[in-house]
């Protein structure tokens, strides 16, 4: 056995015996006279995440419980812990049964000890799949954008900022393949009387560095905050490169992504646009994105009737069909648009040429 696994192993075996529900991992003995715990599943900054079964449900469905983290000696800092706990019950409840979100079943404290309990999602993280597979194509990049962009839409129109959105984050589902957000312990939730911008109710950093923009380092973090680090998350899966591996601009601190992707031009002004290190350059909403990602089918129609000098089309033959020579609506309206500007154009022009000029003798004429 090599030297990382040996210490893997003992690192588990250190949360085991740190915990109430590690003892109990394993012995058959049961949790609150309910919950059977079966393996850990990992540890964050805040907690440690065990795989249960619920015995008292029929079908004794499988089921993940959060234990706040033990292991907090400043008072200060379990606090924060313990608002971060009831914080992620919170946002769980207000987000409600969303198919991609996993859903809290329970939140309890008991022995001074604050739990959390919520639907076990089968599947794989987005980042053991590009460890497994490889990088994904620029059409697989997209169809995940097309998946996850309208969870993201309804998370912040519920006014929450997730703050964490990553690879290790994301999850396929194996039963049916739904991509799942999961880990709401980070989010900020932002009051009805303020806006996005808002001050943070914490002077500590929350979220992953590398997928945090600067103003979320500053602990001033806004809704375009998640949709930089959904950029970022793109780049992983294009490249299979974490964040902190890429260069960055030295005057902008723009991550020099295409050094390493090779992408559609229009698909990278959306990619560069998520990215900006600025606020007032990147996204603004998720609605912003999803409304460039859909121009795409029309961009090279949009250009042609948007060019100053513009070409008229190409002629269509006699026998074409009547689909074949529809011209969708948004072409139709840069058409239009193109059209006023010309008549606005040429009236402007008319009205400088025949403006009355005042002689010396007091009449006018017409130039």
């Amino acid at each position: 056995m090599n030297h990382s696994a040996t210490d893997l192993l003992n690192f588990r075996a250190d949360l085991l015996n740190q915990t109430y529900l590690g003892q109990l991992c394993g012995s058959g003995q049961r949790f609150l006279d309910r919950y059977e715990i079966l393996k850990i599943l990992g540890r964050g900054g805040f907690g440690i995440t065990f795989l249960a079964r619920d015995a008292s449900l029929p079908g004794q469905p499988l089921c993940v419980i959060k234990q706040l983290c033990p292991k907090v000696n400043d008072a200060a800092a379990l606090q924060q812990a313990r608002k971060r706990f009831e914080q992620e019950a919170a946002t769980l409840s207000k987000l409600g049964s969303h198919a991609q979100i996993p859903q809290l079943l329970n939140y309890f404290e008991t022995a001074g000890e604050f739990y959390l309990v919520q639907e076990y999602v089968r599947g794989f993280t987005l980042s053991k799949a590009v460890k497994r597979y490889g990088p994904f194509s620029e059409t697989g990049v997209k169809q995940f954008l097309r998946e996850f962009l309208p969870l993201l839409q309804y998370v912040h129109g519920n006014r929450v900022i997730h703050r964490d959105i990553k690879p290790p984050n994301l999850i396929r589902c194996r039963d049916d393949g739904r991509l799942v957000l999961i880990d709401f312990g980070a989010v900020k939730q932002i009051a009805k009387t303020s806006d996005s911008g808002a001050k943070s109710t914490t002077t500590q950093f929350v979220g992953t560095v590398g997928f945090a923009p600067p103003e979320q380092l500053a602990s001033r973090p806004i809704y375009s905050s998640d949709i930089y680090a959904v950029g970022v998350t793109c780049l992983y899966l294009l490249s299979g490169k974490p964040p902190l591996e890429f260069d960055y601009e030295f005057l902008t601190g723009d991550v020099r992504w295409s050094d390493y992707v090779s992408v559609s031009e229009h698909f990278g002004t959306v990619l560069s646009k998520m990215l900006k290190v600025s606020p007032q350059e990147r996204f603004q909403s998720v609605d912003e994105v999803m409304r460039a990602l859909e121009l795409e089918p029309y961009f090279d129609n949009l250009v042609h009737c948007m060019n100053i000098k513009p070409k008229p089309f190409p002629h269509t033959a006699q026998n074409e069909t009547d689909a074949e020579s529809y011209v969708p609506p948004m072409v139709r309206t840069a058409m239009a648009i193109r059209d006023w500007q010309a008549k606005l154009k040429a009236r402007r022009l008319r009205d400088r040429l025949y403006q009355p000029t005042i002689t010396h003798s007091g009449s006018s004429y017409f130039r």
